[in-house]
């Protein structure tokens, strides 16, 4: 019996070197080839964590049978993506955070109208290039090849990829392959790749604060490479996207959860509390406090909710509601959505203009706040959206812009004496009329 357990455990230890020679051979193979062929990515890699732990090629890009997008390379089985279900067998608790993020869930605007507008008015290929190279695509076989990526859906590093194994995302949206640098990740222009443009300018609202004025003077000094890196004590100089929305701070851990810490949502036409946003308010100010005083803090979020109250109560909560009886009535000239001047003008108050001055106040823009932001609203709201919906003929919407701009005083500067204005803004009157928009405003639909 002795020697029969002798011989099994034999066998299996010579199965076990026989399966670790082989595992050698193709990793050895890998890095010959991919030295010679590819040799940036080859570099890449060399310099990176993953080298320096013996993390190869092999570990991150292996497949199993049955796997979809699995084929024979070279003799051995791997797949093209690595998705968090493969970064999760070393990065639990990370793989973990980022699946119930906002940015895993990025994948969901293929069903929205900023997708409709990219498909239908521009065309696929502007979907592919546009919207999914940031918001991730459905990764697609090739029909020709079933085991190989398609063309039109690869190459994509979308943060809410769609992947052939049920996963969400990718990590290399913002950890860049095959470096995989923690440094890198830390740093505003990483994040400058989506979150830019018209409709979301926080790269641009950053760069324009304090907060990116003073990264951008003093970036040296910054410890980024640090294994430790939290805020007042590894460096102090700036913050920068990560230290705001996702790095450790004296009393709270890393975080891939990017939405741990923001208590409004700014992305849809009449802003929404966060579930929970008072305790997610608390974390942000955490981190604030490490370089501003607490009187500094809650005063930087009552001018934020001042403004995004301003614009939801004087600007987006009418024109919605406008829309919405013109939607009811059918009041349109032409059937298909977007296809209408006055569809146009809605989608950019709030899609393009109310976006930008919520997000910059909510980071310190003054420029995007205003002249990019509020000006821009209610310019569009006065002068355009106003008379496009008496063009309408729609009796209803007419009799509700009336009643607005007679009883609001809100919306009465129009027919008042430029004086009789003045007068009112250095008494304070004009002031009072908004004084309880300096805190959260809770009647939400």
């Amino acid at each position: 019996m002795k020697r029969l357990t002798i011989i099994i455990t034999s066998i299996l230890l010579l199965a076990g070197f026989a399966q670790a020679a082989d595992r050698a051979t193709v990793e050895g193979k890998c890095m010959t080839c991919h030295k010679e062929k590819s040799p940036g990515l080859y570099q890449q890699w060399y310099s990176s964590e993953h080298s320096l732990h013996n993390v190869t090629c092999y570990d991150c890009h292996k497949a199993e049978k049955g796997d979809k997008d699995a084929f024979m390379h070279e003799g051995a089985l791997i797949a093209t993506l690595v998705t968090p279900n493969d970064c999760s067998v070393c990065h639990t608790k990370e793989s973990e955070e980022f699946q119930r993020s906002h940015h895993a869930k990025a994948g969901k605007i293929l069903s929205s109208n900023d997708a409709y507008l990219a498909h239908v008015v521009a065309g696929e290929p502007a979907a592919i290039g546009g919207c999914e190279t940031c918001h991730g695509g459905v990764m697609k076989l090739d029909k020709n090849s079933p085991n190989l990526l398609a063309k039109g859906t690869w190459p994509n590093s979308g943060i809410g990829r769609i992947n052939p194994d049920g996963s969400l995302g990718s990590c290399n949206a913002c950890h860049t392959r095959h470096e995989f640098s923690i440094a890198q990740a830390r740093q505003p222009e990483t994040c400058g790749k989506c979150h830019l443009g018209p409709d979301h300018p926080q790269k641009e609202i950053y760069e324009e604060s304090k907060h990116g004025i003073m990264y951008f003077t003093n970036k040296e000094k910054m410890n980024l490479d640090s294994d430790h890196w939290v805020v007042g004590e590894d460096y102090y100089s700036a913050p920068t996207c990560a230290t705001c929305h996702l790095s450790a701070t004296p009393n709270q851990p890393v975080t891939h959860d990017a939405g741990e810490r923001l208590s409004w949502t700014l992305r849809p036409p009449i802003s929404k509390h966060q579930e929970d946003w008072e305790e997610k308010r608390d974390n942000m100010k955490e981190v604030c406090s490490a370089c501003h005083g607490p009187v500094f803090v809650d005063g930087h979020y009552a001018q934020f909710d001042g403004v995004v109250n301003l614009y939801d109560q004087k600007f987006a909560k009418p024109s919605t509601e406008v829309m919405a009886i013109i939607k009811k009535n059918k009041s349109l000239e032409n059937e298909a959505n977007m296809s209408n001047d006055l569809e146009w003008t809605y989608w950019e108050l709030w899609h393009h203009e109310g976006r930008r001055a919520r997000h910059g106040a909510a980071m310190m823009g003054p420029d995007y706040t205003w002249w990019h932001g509020m000006y821009e609203v209610a310019k569009h709201f006065y002068f355009n959206f106003i008379p496009e919906v008496r063009a309408t003929g729609d009796q209803e919407v007419i009799d509700y812009i009336d009643n607005m701009l007679a009883n609001d005083p809100m919306h009465q500067w129009m027919d008042r004496p430029t004086a009789e204005l003045k007068k009112d803004i250095q008494n304070g009157k004009m002031q009072a009329m908004f004084k309880d928009y300096y805190q959260p405003v809770m009647d939400e639909k």
